[in-house]
């Protein structure tokens, strides 16, 4: 199975040849950590053999973010120990080595024995912990096979991904044998991984790691904003309402937007800060901007002009969670499409009211748990004008708004230090003898 498993992702990858190149040559996506994706060992990786390992996997930015108290934990926990960090985006990848140094980090490889069996040679892991749902056959396999316990952190099964593992329900048990220990995020996610081949005894509801994450520090373009659009930001009868839109995707920009010229007409010194949530849409999304006739300042080139009536164009990464600070109204895109949105808690550590879209089905749980706590405003299309201008015209339901959302952020306060306990408890638990990496499915 899992030789028929390689091939069909060989031929997914051939197939899907023409995509990666093209997204190469256009956007310059995937050329970093190319060689290490195949398997080729950073040398820096090499020079640890002296110390055990533990390999935590973090899939992208929000994962990274996510994990980083548990790393953090995990090298005070076992001090004897090398922590290293794999991601698989690029964005993740230079977020993990500004966190935790570029000797510590690399790219995860893809899915083949062939990629994968260097690092574990390499590294020889004596525990290796995953960041939220990657079941990767090969790799959890082959890991097992060398020896490591396997944890699956801040797990969750979402509405989307739920169907297409029960059509694997044949196999999927067989690769969630592999993994020692699952902390899952809720009741359901737990109950839903039960369904689709997890044993329960190896499940357990740790909670969701994003309800702790600390604020980031603050970047300069922080303070210079709020110098220029002055301490009245949040105050729109001043004139300067701030509509902070995040992680937008195509569809959206054009009725925030819309919405936004609408908020000019009643406050026409007030300011969007807009943060597409793919690099590669900055352009496109600069021209529709423009097409609209607004004007408009890329972040990459500001210097401290006058902002009112206009809208700032995040085309930088890593500054939108700090960002969410200034927000007389934040709102959290890929949720207006039908794109399973992303995470309102990075406003939410600000206090601020949060608004997305009707379409939340990757993070249910967070934004039911908000919505039964008057914590967040779902809109949708139709909605979204009014919403924004019922907000920004009323100040007593924004502030409600923002303090329930930190009280919901308080309330769910414990994972980490549970993520922490189980994987501790794992690690002194016996490993029942180990094989050598296998050479199947090269």
């Amino acid at each position: 199975m899992y030789a028929l498993y390689s091939a069909l992702l060989a031929l997914l990858l051939i197939v899907t040849l023409p995509y990666w190149l093209l997204q190469m040559l256009r956007h310059g996506k995937y050329r970093a950590g190319l060689r290490q994706r195949f398997g080729a060992v950073p040398v820096t990786l090499a020079g640890y053999r002296d110390k055990p390992a533990i390999w935590v996997h973090a899939v992208s930015v929000g994962e990274v973010v996510a994990s980083s108290a548990v790393v953090e934990g995990l090298r005070r926990e076992f001090p004897s120990h090398h922590v290293f960090i794999s991601t698989t985006t690029s964005t993740g990848q230079k977020l993990a080595v500004k966190r935790f140094g570029a000797e510590n980090v690399f790219y995860f490889p893809l899915d083949f024995a062939f990629a994968v069996r260097p690092y574990i040679d390499a590294l020889r892991p004596a525990l290796c912990v995953i960041a939220e749902t990657e079941f990767w056959p090969n790799f959890l396999r082959l890991a097992k096979r060398g020896g490591a316990r396997i944890a699956v952190i801040n797990c969750r099964i979402s509405d989307r991904s739920f169907p297409g593992y029960k059509r694997l329900r044949f196999w999927l048990p067989k690769i969630l044998a592999d993994v020692d220990l699952f902390l899952m995020q809720t009741d359901e996610d737990q109950r839903r991984l039960v369904e689709i081949g997890a044993t329960e005894a190896k499940t357990r509801v740790a909670g969701n790691l994003k309800f702790e994450v600390a604020l980031p520090p603050a970047p300069a373009i922080v303070a210079s904003l709020r110098a220029v659009l002055g301490e009245s930001s949040t105050e729109p009868a001043a004139g300067w309402p701030i509509l902070v839109c995040g992680s937008t995707l195509e569809d959206e920009e054009a009725p925030l937007l819309s919405a936004f010229h609408n908020i000019l007409a009643t406050h026409p010194k007030a300011v969007m800060i807009l943060a597409p949530r793919h690099p590669e849409r900055f352009a496109e999304v600069g021209a529709l901007v423009e097409k609209l006739g607004i004007r408009m300042v890329l972040r990459s080139l500001w210097s401290g002009e006058p902002l009112a009536g206009g809208v700032l164009l995040l085309d930088t990464i890593g500054e939108l969670a700090a960002l969410y600070s200034l927000a007389t109204v934040a709102f959290v895109g890929g949720s207006l499409v039908s794109r399973g949105g992303h995470n309102i808690l990075e406003p939410a550590r600000y206090g601020v009211p949060i608004v997305t879209g009707n379409h939340y089905e990757n993070f249910r749980d967070i934004v039911n748990y908000f919505l039964s706590r008057n914590a967040v405003r779902v809109v949708g299309l139709a909605e979204l004008p009014l919403v924004f201008m019922e907000l920004i015209g009323n100040k007593a339901e924004r502030t409600t708004l923002g303090q329930n959302a930190l009280a919901a952020l308080d309330s769910q306060r414990g994972a980490t230090m549970k993520t922490i306990h189980a994987l501790v408890d794992l690690m002194n638990k016996p490993v029942p003898g180990a094989q050598p990496p296998d050479k199947e499915a090269q």
